[in-house]
């Protein structure tokens, strides 16, 4: 049986034998007793494994090294000691697989930087025991509250001709030999007979599939080739990116703040152990911060009235604040305290946005971002650009390539309607769920700049 299996019935199994396989977590020994933590990965919690000299197998048992597997059938009875309601009193064991003496997981503090080194088996150490569960959560809670709203989940293409931002951030996909490439580069001769790269957004296919079922959603890998060393930049992360139409940009906050009190209520639902575990190591305050944004009431405020606010802070500010610019982190974290809580800022100004925004009438576009204690930015989005000769205008300005976007600005000539969406990213999401600060540290094998382990 599979350890969530029995403690999930605890009581039931109290005073009877059961058999578990998993792995030593840690081991105590004394003279005549010995004490192990044992995990199988089922649920968070470890569970306490005894024996004493009475057993035959009393020497094999104490002998039992950090990380090694084994199997394990005993009797479940209440604890009598500190720390745990129940352990197991060995009656027998099995070795399945043994492990070495320098077995890199002892059981001591661990950085999150040695952690990362060795990130194949960082998975077993309590920390990324607690994220990795989470993240798995947080994918489900994702998934049940579109679902159970009646959105279609669209898996959008990894390999595209596209590039939703326009930043130019895009991997490029090519099967010509690199090596022999020199000068003017012929794609009629590559495999898609253009140039093409991994995506870094699935919004303009969303689009496509929201004017057919009205409510989409992706949920998939993006990438973005940014030379970035920060803790809140990989290149390769995970999006969750709705499209709906007949909504407009309050409609889309509307879903925005519901969804994510969803998730974090969610979470605090499933994951009280691991929240209570990282409330402890990795953010104090987490649990109050979780329970505190399921009860906020989100602020909704323009770009201009943010940067009014900031210009008469009586704050000496590293950034100076200013109309028709971007903001800052430290501005993130100003307004989201001068407010106690989440803030929507709307109405941002059309040349620091992308081209499909909606274009209001005094140059700012229907863009939104959600600034969140804490993090800063965690969700972006707008109304699209509904209006086929105002999205084709931006589009020149900007002198993108229109021959290759025309299949999307078709969109706004067949049926177009009024439409939003955002996008999500997962792994800043994690961050903000977990308190763990550094993104490499809430995906498995974290791709970043002159990094790509394991």
């Amino acid at each position: 049986m599979y350890l969530k299996e029995i403690m999930d019935e605890a009581k039931k199994y109290v005073g009877k034998e059961v058999s578990v396989s998993g792995w030593v977590r840690n081991h105590r020994r004394q003279k005549e007793l010995g004490f192990i933590v044992f995990s199988d990965g089922t649920q968070f919690n470890q569970l306490q494994l005894i024996y004493d000299n009475q057993l035959s197998c009393f020497e094999e048992l104490a002998a039992l090294k950090i990380g090694t597997a084994i199997e394990v059938r005993g009797i479940l009875q209440e604890s009598a000691g500190s720390g745990q309601d129940y352990e197991l009193a060995i009656q027998d064991f099995k070795l399945l697989g043994d492990c070495p003496d320098d077995y890199p997981l002892q059981p001591k503090p661990h950085s999150p930087e040695f952690l990362r080194s060795i990130a194949y088996l960082r998975p077993r150490s309590n920390l990324f025991q607690a994220v990795f569960r989470i993240r798995s959560l947080a994918a489900m809670a994702i998934h049940t509250y579109f679902q159970d709203r009646g959105y279609v989940y669209l898996h959008a293409p990894l390999i595209t001709a596209s590039d939703c931002e326009g930043a130019g951030e895009m991997f490029q996909v090519t099967t010509l030999p690199l090596e022999q490439l020199n000068g003017k580069v012929d794609y009629t001769k590559d495999f898609f007979h253009k140039k093409t790269g991994l995506t870094v957004s699935g919004q303009l296919q969303a689009e496509t599939f929201a004017m057919a079922f009205s409510k989409v959603y992706t949920f998939g890998p993006t990438f973005r080739a940014e030379d970035s060393n920060t803790k809140t930049h990989v290149a390769e992360f995970w999006m969750i990116e709705p499209e709906i139409a007949f909504c407009d940009l309050d409609g889309v906050m509307d879903i925005e703040e519901d969804m994510l009190k969803f998730i974090v209520q969610y979470i605090l639902e499933k994951a009280h152990d691991e929240l209570v575990f990282l409330d402890k190591f990795a953010e104090k305050g987490l649990l109050q911060k979780l329970e505190k944004l399921v009860s906020s009431t989100f602020t909704r405020i323009t770009h201009e009235e943010v940067i009014s606010i900031l210009k008469k802070a009586d704050v000496r500010w590293e950034f100076e604040p200013k109309y028709g610019e971007d903001i800052a982190k430290e501005h993130e974290k100003y307004i989201t305290e001068y407010f106690d809580g989440p803030v929507f800022i709307t109405n941002w100004p059309k040349e620091i946005k992308s081209f499909y925004m909606k274009q209001n009438e005094d140059g700012t576009v229907r863009g939104v971002d959600l600034e969140v204690p804490g993090i800063g930015e965690l969700i972006g989005g707008s109304e699209r650009e509904a209006d086929y000769e105002k999205l084709r205008t931006r589009m020149e300005e900007l002198k993108m390539d229109i021959s290759e976007m025309e299949w999307y600005l078709n969109l706004r000539k067949y049926g177009s309607c009024v439409h939003s969406g955002f996008g999500l990213g997962f792994e800043r999401l994690l961050l903000y769920l977990t308190g763990v600060d550094n993104i490499r540290d809430v995906i498995a094998y974290p791709r970043t700049p002159g990094n790509c382990e394991f």
